[in-house]
C-alpha cells in the first residue's frame, strides 16, 4: 500500500507544482484514466444522463477537467488540425437534426424526435469533450506515459474483477455468484451473467470491446516494440506483457464473438507487420522472405492458441458453442442459415433498414437519434416471425421506452447524417490515421510506439464499429485523443525517449 501511495505521489508531482489549480487538474486527470473501465455507473443524476444505459464514471473528473484545463486551452492555445476537421462533422450533424424538424416526426413510445435529438447531441458532446480533453491536456510524452500507467491501473482492477467472475463461469456456485452480483450493483446498472463475465461494464460485449479495442493495442504495441511506460523490467518481462497475457486469458470468457474477432485480427496484423525487425541477424539472401515466413508462422500459432483456448472454455456455453455446433447439427447447412442461427439475422435487418433510410434521405439523413422513428416504416419486406428480437422492437411491451438503434456506427451515420455527415466523420478518422502513420514512421522509438498502438487501435475501431453505434462510449474518443496528443508533441523541442528496450524484440 505504501508503494502504491508513493507511486501516486510521484505521478502527481510530474505536472503538479505549487498551484492548487494544477493539483486539481492532475488529480482529475488521474481519476479520468483510472475510472475508464466503469461505463454504466449506477449513481448518476438525471441532469447528466441518469436515465441512459451508457454512464461513464469518468464524467465526474471530466467536468472538472473541462472547466480548469480543456476549455482554457481551447481558447488560449493553437489547436491540432484534427480538431478542426471534427468541427465540420458536428456542424453537419447539427444541420441534419435541424432539417429533421421539417419531417413532422410523430412521437414513439412517449418519446418525441426533439427529445431524441437532444439526447443524441448530449452523447456526441460527451464524446467530443473526451476527445478534446485527451488531445489537449498532455504537453509532454512523459505526461502521456503517466496517462497510460493510470489507464493500466484502472484496467488491472477491471481484469481482477473479471477474473473473480471467471471462477463461477468455469465452476458455477450459486452463493458465490450472488455475492459478486450484490457487489456489481454498486458498479453497473445491470446484473451479472451466470455464464459470461461482464467485468465492471453493462454487459459482456462491452467488456470485450474495452479489452480488445482500448487496452489490447497499447499492450501489444509495447510488447512488439520493446517499449514500456514503466521503469520496472525483469529481463524481457514488462508490466505490459503481464497485462497482455492477463487480457488474452480473460477476454475469451466474455464469449463475445465481436471481441474475439478483434483480438484475432489485431494480434495477427500486429505480429506480422509491427514486430521489431530482426532481418539484420539473418543472411542477406532471402532474409526478408524468411522473416515474413517466420512472422506468419508465429502469428498463426498465436491465433491457434487463442482459438483453442476459446473452444476449450466455450464447450459448455450454449450461446458460444453454436459457432461450431451448427455445421454438425444441420444436414445441408447454408451460410445464410448459419448467420441466422448465430443471431446475425437481426443485425442484417437493422443495417438494411438503415440503408433504406439513407436512400430515402441521402444528403443529410434524418437527424441524430431519429433512426428509431423510421425503423418500422423502412423495414425490408420479410417475415419477422423468425426474428423474435426484431418483432419485440416493432411491438414493444408496456413500459418499454428504449428505442432501437442500428447497432452499427457506419450505418447509423449514413441514416442519420447522410452522405455529407458520413464523409466528414470519415475525413476526421482518416486524419487520425494520418497521425498514426506519421508517428509509426518516426525514428524516435517512443513516438514509433504510439504510432504502432494507434494503427492497431484504429484497426480495432474499424472492426468494432460494425457492432456498436454510441457516441457516448469513451473507447473511440480516448484512442483518437491519445493519437492526436502524441502527434502534437512534434512541436516539443526535446522529447524524452522513455523506457524503451534497445535490443531487438
Amino acid at each position: 500500500m505504501d508503494r502504491f501511495s508513493n507511486l501516486a505521489f510521484n505521478e502527481m508531482n510530474l505536472i503538479t507544482g505549487s498551484s492548487i489549480l494544477q493539483f486539481i487538474t492532475k488529480t482529475s486527470w488521474i481519476l479520468f484514466f483510472f475510472s475508464l473501465p466503469v461505463i454504466s455507473f449506477p449513481y448518476f443524476p438525471p441532469a447528466i444522463g441518469g436515465g441512459a444505459v451508457v454512464r461513464p464514471l469518468l464524467i465526474y473528473p471530466l467536468i472538472i477537467l473541462l472547466v480548469v484545463a480543456t476549455i482554457p486551452r481551447l481558447v488560449s492555445k493553437s489547436l491540432p488540425r484534427t480538431i478542426l476537421i471534427l468541427i465540420p462533422f458536428v456542424i453537419a450533424a447539427s444541420i441534419s437534426s435541424i432539417l429533421s424538424f421539417r419531417l413532422d416526426i410523430p412521437p414513439m413510445q412517449g418519446i418525441t424526435a426533439s427529445e431524441r435529438i437532444l439526447r443524441a447531441f448530449i452523447t456526441l458532446g460527451l464524446g467530443a469533450a473526451i476527445y478534446l480533453t485527451v488531445a489537449l491536456i498532455p504537453r509532454t510524452l512523459e505526461e502521456l506515459r503517466v496517462s497510460l500507467r493510470w489507464m493500466y491501473a484502472g484496467f488491472s482492477l477491471a481484469l481482477l474483477w473479471g477474473s473473480l467472475q471467471a471462477i463461477y463461469v468455469v465452476r458455477f456456485s450459486e452463493s458465490y455468484f450472488q455475492l459478486l452480483s450484490r457487489i456489481q450493483k454498486y458498479i453497473s446498472i445491470r446484473k451479472l451473467f451466470p455464464t459470461r463475465i461482464s467485468g465492471p461494464t453493462y454487459e459482456p460485449n462491452w467488456f470485450a470491446e474495452q479489452l480488445s479495442f482500448l487496452l489490447l493495442p497499447w499492450l501489444l504495441s509495447a510488447v512488439l516494440t520493446g517499449y514500456s511506460a514503466f521503469k520496472w523490467r525483469w529481463r524481457w518481462i514488462t508490466v505490459e506483457m503481464i497485462l497482455l497475457v492477463w487480457t488474452v486469458l480473460v477476454l475469451p470468457l466474455t464469449f463475445s464473438r465481436a471481441g474475439l474477432i478483434v483480438l484475432i485480427a489485431v494480434a495477427f496484423i500486429g505480429l506480422i507487420f509491427f514486430r521489431t525487425n530482426r532481418a539484420e541477424k539473418l543472411p542477406r539472401i532471402n532474409a526478408h522472405s524468411k522473416m515474413i515466413m517466420r512472422r506468419v508462422l508465429e502469428a498463426g500459432i498465436a491465433i491457434i492458441i487463442v482459438i483453442g483456448l476459446t473452444y476449450f472454455l466455450g464447450r459448455n456455453n450454449e450461446f458460444f458453442s453454436r459457432i461450431w455446433l451448427f455445421w454438425s447439427e444441420r444436414s445441408n447447412p447454408t451460410l445464410s442459415e448459419y448467420f441466422d442461427y448465430l443471431g446475425f439475422g437481426a443485425r442484417f435487418i437493422y443495417n438494411e433498414t438503415a440503408l433504406r433510410i439513407y436512400n430515402a434521405f441521402p444528403i443529410f439523413g434524418v437527424g441524430l437519434g431519429n433512426y428509431a422513428f423510421f425503423f418500422e416504416e423502412m423495414l425490408p419486406d420479410q417475415p419477422l416471425a423468425i426474428m423474435p428480437e426484431v418483432l419485440r422492437l416493432v411491438t414493444p411491451g408496456a413500459g418499454d421506452t428504449r428505442l432501437i438503434t442500428s447497432k452499427n456506427l457506419y450505418f447509423r451515420l449514413l441514416a442519420e447524417t447522410g452522405l455529407i455527415g458520413t464523409a466528414l466523420f470519415l475525413a476526421f478518422v482518416i486524419a487520425i490515421l494520418g497521425c498514426a502513420i506519421y508517428l509509426w514512421l518516426s525514428k524516435n522509438k517512443e513516438r514509433n510506439y504510439f504510432g504502432v498502438a494507434g494503427l492497431l487501435g484504429l484497426l480495432a475501431f474499424g472492426l468494432s464499429a460494425f457492432s456498436y453505434d454510441s457516441f457516448a462510449l469513451p473507447n473511440m474518443w480516448v484512442l483518437f485523443g491519445l493519437i492526436t496528443a502524441a502527434m502534437w508533441m512534434k512541436r516539443t523541442p526535446k522529447m524524452p525517449t522513455g523506457n524503451v528496450e534497445e535490443t531487438n524484440n
